[in-house]
């Protein structure tokens, strides 16, 4: 038996702390020594951070990099433990994503990533250069001038090759490289790699972790292998959430996985595992054999030492365990809460505050902020002293206290502002209180009728006007400004709240608002530019209202806090309404939330101008529209997101889930000035809606057919040479 310890870890980095970064990357090496392995794998540019963006440009960046790294090669970190390093390095004039291999106080190689990630919340593109070189595809790099004195190295291999010790043979995968359409490891198989690390920064988009752990499972499961994931942990400066889950898999067998949703800084992940094992499937495949036969040759970079332990009693070696997968609504939940918990502890801040109307939205931004305060407290509970740390500085604890209850903890850190108005229902002041109480927020009810009041008397003395809402008479116009002005009015008095409630209380520092506009929301539009849709944070801003809703169920049994189930259940109420009228918000933009989130999925993730949503759309729900009424529903979309762009420029930084999010700039850019008619689109779809009506005429048969429009739409399509392109109700690809 050739037995192997390896060792891979989830580090909570932050973007540009060096200092941060260090501490969690010496930890995982001294855990992973004192696990006894010889292998330590830490996830994507972990030295700097992943999420530093254009920093990535700097000299500075790189240079710091560079000084972390000799740090760490001239201590005795790397003393008998291959240790795998991610950051940015410069040749020339190029800007790579790398994988630097360290042993013994010695670079053994530099491995540049070869396929970058773009796109989404990914931009590598922008800022490294892909390793495209196949002549040689080894290269020698020289190393800066301190680093070389440091280590008495000139230089080091640099690019696509694998390490051949005296019993086995190691190699580096880098994030997107395993989830490309050609990864880079069946090659690096057939050359008798059996070892194989993947640095990742793979951040949390809800049902994604079985497709991530599908792929790596995959890699093994018939070339057989060691494959060695690691990820990010929590929030390094931006809108994502790493969600960790480093793994070590076996021949397909996942034996070892870390945490998803964790508050830890490092999470390390240990297993043992049998080499001959990966040896043995290798040669009971025909395949294999005639395939290594003829591959394409990878240098290696020989190393004369050994990794592996020879057989010994009592030793055991890891076998397969069974996953968890969480439901869409626990990620919700846990992973905007650790998202929160990551910006709270490091942004100076001493809690947070948002506008409770008891409506669904912040309701679910409230469940969230208690969940957070239920981690925190049962992070404690299990002994981690950096939580403690945080929580004591942040919550002001005294002479030795520390949090123990989830609610008290909550008291100190959140409040709530139930903000009123003449239009508000005595029910949704019942649910926002009832909620708070469940949180244990501290909890303000304030009525903005005054403000709003005076807002109106200053109008009227500038122009002689009165703004009247629709029931007493008014017009649209008065009926959209006197929303947008309640709106901004509460988005001022939760800025005031927040930045002296804690000067009124004795307490230092200031609060961070909370926003709870949600991704359909944003799509459409349907929110008030620098309104309550404003803030510092927003953990739900590119959740889709469907699974908010689906989250309030989970958290109303799961976080016991039973009135999410009420508010849940009730109808939302536009806030200029009269109490007594039964009227849904959705119909302010005639779309319900189960459409918007099938415009955003196909106008995003499948990339659809209006033309090929409606021919989707025409496949999709043909048993129940017409044509003409598809096209009318994807006109109405456009015109709002046309209309409506503009406020994406200012939305609020949000946690990003949702594959669909409409966030401008970071997420999806798009310009924000449309002709929201949309001539051109709009009026191909008309003649491709004249044209399937008369396909449909000329194919029925008054006997056979009532509804012209309806049943034969299958057949009108293909004869117009349309053809699905992809279920709307998919999620995107990896």
């Amino acid at each position: 038996m050739r037995l192997l310890k390896v060792a891979t870890c989830s580090l909570n980095q932050w973007a540009m702390e060096f200092d941060c970064n260090m501490k969690n990357i010496k930890e995982s090496i001294s855990r992973a020594k004192a696990a006894g392995a010889a292998i330590r794998l830490g996830p994507e540019l972990e030295i700097t951070g992943y999420g530093c963006e254009d920093h990535f440009l700097e000299r500075d960046t790189i240079t710091h990099a560079w000084e972390c790294l000799k740090e760490l090669l001239v201590g005795d970190w790397t003393d008998g433990i291959l240790c795998s390093f991610g950051m940015p390095v410069m040749r020339g004039a190029e800007r790579y994503n790398c994988q630097v291999l360290c042993l013994n106080r010695k670079i053994v190689m530099i491995r540049p990533k070869m396929w970058l990630a773009n796109g989404g919340s990914c931009g590598e593109l922008r800022w490294f250069t892909a390793w495209k070189q196949k002549e040689p595809l080894l290269d020698q790099f020289t190393l800066p001038t301190h680093v070389s004195e440091a280590l008495s190295q000139n230089t080091v291999p640099f690019g696509h090759g694998y390490i051949q010790f005296l019993d086995t043979a190691v190699a580096a995968e880098v994030c997107m490289e395993l989830f490309s359409p050609v990864p880079i490891h069946p090659e690096l198989a057939l050359n008798g790699v059996e070892v194989f690390m993947n640095a990742s920064g793979s951040s949390h988009q809800v049902r994604k972790m079985d497709r991530r752990l599908r792929t790596i499972t995959g890699a093994t499961l018939t070339r057989g292998g060691v494959y060695m994931y690691s990820n990010h942990l929590g929030c390094d400066g931006g809108r994502v959430f790493y969600d960790g889950c480093s793994c070590i898999v076996v021949n397909g067998d996942v034996v070892a996985q870390g945490l998803q949703f964790s508050l830890k800084d490092v999470d390390l992940v240990v297993a043992q595992v049998d080499l001959d094992k990966v040896a043995n499937l290798r040669d009971s495949s025909s395949s294999f054999r005639e395939q290594a036969s003829c591959k394409t040759k990878v240098p290696p970079v020989f190393v004369p030492y050994k990794l592996c332990q020879s057989f010994k009693l009592h030793t055991s070696v890891s076998s397969p365990i069974k996953i968890h997968y969480p439901c869409p609504e626990e990620e919700i939940g846990m992973g905007a809460a650790c998202w929160l918990w990551s910006y709270l502890r490091r942004s100076g801040a001493s809690g947070f505050l948002l506008p409770l109307s008891g409506g669904v939205d912040s309701s679910s931004v409230a469940a969230i902020v208690g969940c957070m305060s239920q981690l925190v407290v049962k992070e404690i509970a299990n002994g981690n002293e950096q939580v403690k740390a945080d929580a004591i500085r942040i919550g002001h604890y005294i002479d030795g206290q520390f949090p123990t209850d989830s609610k008290e903890f909550a008291k100190r850190i959140f409040y709530t502002v139930f903000m009123g108005s003449e239009n508000s229902s005595a029910d949704s002041r019942r649910r926002s209180g009832a909620l708070s109480e469940e949180v244990g927020s501290w909890h303000l009810d304030v009525s903005v009728d005054g403000v709003v009041s005076s807002l109106l008397s200053l109008f009227q003395t500038l122009t002689g006007k009165r703004l009247h809402n629709k029931e007493n008479g008014g017009r649209n116009v008065e009926n959209t400004a006197l929303r947008n002005i309640e709106a901004r009015t509460r988005m001022a008095i939760a800025f005031m709240l927040a930045s002296l409630l804690p000067w009124v209380h004795n307490k230092p520092g200031f609060y961070l608002v909370l926003s709870s506009t949600t991704a359909d929301e944003g799509l459409c539009g349907n929110l008030t530019k620098y309104g309550c849709s404003s803030g510092d944070l927003n953990p739900v801003g590119s959740i889709n209202k469907l699974d908010l809703r689906a989250f309030l169920i989970w958290a109303a049994q799961n976080l016991g806090y039973s009135s999410l189930a009420e508010i849940e259940a009730a109808r939302p109420r536009a806030a200029l309404e009269s109490i007594g009228t039964n009227h849904r918000e959705q119909a302010d933009v005639g779309m319900t939330d189960g459409e918007l989130s099938v415009y955003g999925r196909l106008r995003r993730i499948f990339r659809h101008g209006p033309l090929s949503m409606f021919k989707d759309l025409c496949y999709k729900w043909q048993s129940t529209l017409t044509p003409a009424q598809i096209a009318d529903k994807v006109k109405h979309f456009f015109k709002y997101y046309a209309t409506n762009r503009h406020k994406m420029t200012v939305l609020t930084p949000s946690y990003l889930v949702e594959s669909y999010s409409s966030e401008d700039n970071r997420y999806d850019q798009r310009q924000f000035l449309y002709n929201a008619r949309w001539p051109y689109q709009f009026q191909k779809i008309d003649e491709l809606v004249q044209q399937l009506n008369a396909d449909g005429e000329a194919l029925a048969t008054s006997s056979e057919q009532e509804r012209v429009n309806i049943l034969p739409l299958d057949r009108r399509l293909s004869a117009s040479g349309v053809r699905p392109t992809a279920d709307a109700f998919d999620d995107a690809p990896s």
